[in-house]
């Protein structure tokens, strides 16, 4: 398994790999993912809960299962996922960000399997797999999204997340967030931007059934949470029947 191919974008590479040193750091130029997080588990959580009709008080419901984190930066998901029980590989484009999500897990005692790889290379096939704002920066969604099916075992659970193009994410995330540099400049292109109808489409093709889309909102007195609206980002949840 595996195309010949790899849809991994050098340029977004290179920008993500300079970034790698403060990842860890909830106040450097990964800030935004951190208030993300929150949100992104609380969603993960209950699709896996539903998925695999799970006890939602247990503190490890992926034991005994195999979770694959696309584009894993510096491990952010990763750790969560291993704690939840999982075991868990991160592949990433950069090598830096795996150098620094290899230190990070071993400080915290987790054993996770780090790779500098494209999902194109990977041969095993996994419960779970995730890949949060990623697909807007590599060269053929399309073929990630293959990919990615390639790598989820049959009865496995796919989450996805990613900027939807609107006007509200050119404002909020383009204009604001990196006007400002609470993102840095040169992280997104909205022309790259997916809407849901966009992504659900690539999935139906590459042989998924989606099962979920949920918005991601943000107010400032709340942060980010999971919305009835997807004009801004949103999660998508498929599965391979």
């Amino acid at each position: 398994m595996g195309s010949a191919s790899s849809t991994i974008d050098a340029r977004e590479a290179e920008h993500f790999g300079k970034m790698a040193k403060d990842w860890w750091d909830p106040k450097g130029s990964s800030a935004m993912l951190h208030k993300l997080n929150p949100a992104r588990l609380g969603y993960i959580r209950a699709a896996v809960d539903l998925h695999w009709d799970g006890d939602d008080t247990s503190f490890t419901p992926l034991a005994g299962k195999t979770a694959l984190d696309v584009g894993c930066g510096a491990g952010l998901l990763c750790e969560p996922l291993a704690r939840l029980g999982a075991a868990v590989t991160g592949i990433d484009a950069a090598a830096e960000n795996i150098v620094v999500a290899q230190a990070h897990a071993a400080q915290g005692g987790l054993t996770i399997d780090y790779r500098a790889v494209g999902v194109e290379a990977m041969s095993e096939r996994f419960d779970l797999v995730t890949s949060l704002e990623v697909i807007e920066h590599v060269t053929d969604p399309a073929g990630f999204v293959r990919g990615l099916a390639e790598a989820l075992a049959d009865g496995g659970l796919l989450v996805m997340s990613t900027p939807n193009r609107t006007p509200l994410s050119r404002l909020a995330l383009i204009t604001l967030a990196e006007g400002t540099r609470r993102i840095p400049r040169g992280t997104h292109d909205w022309d790259k931007f997916l809407t849901p109808d966009e992504l659900t489409g690539l999935l139906e093709r590459a042989g998924l059934t989606v099962t979920d889309v949920r918005g991601l909102g943000f107010s400032p007195a709340t942060g980010f949470t999971l919305s009835d609206s997807t004009q801004l980002d949103y999660f998508v949840t498929a599965k391979r029947l």
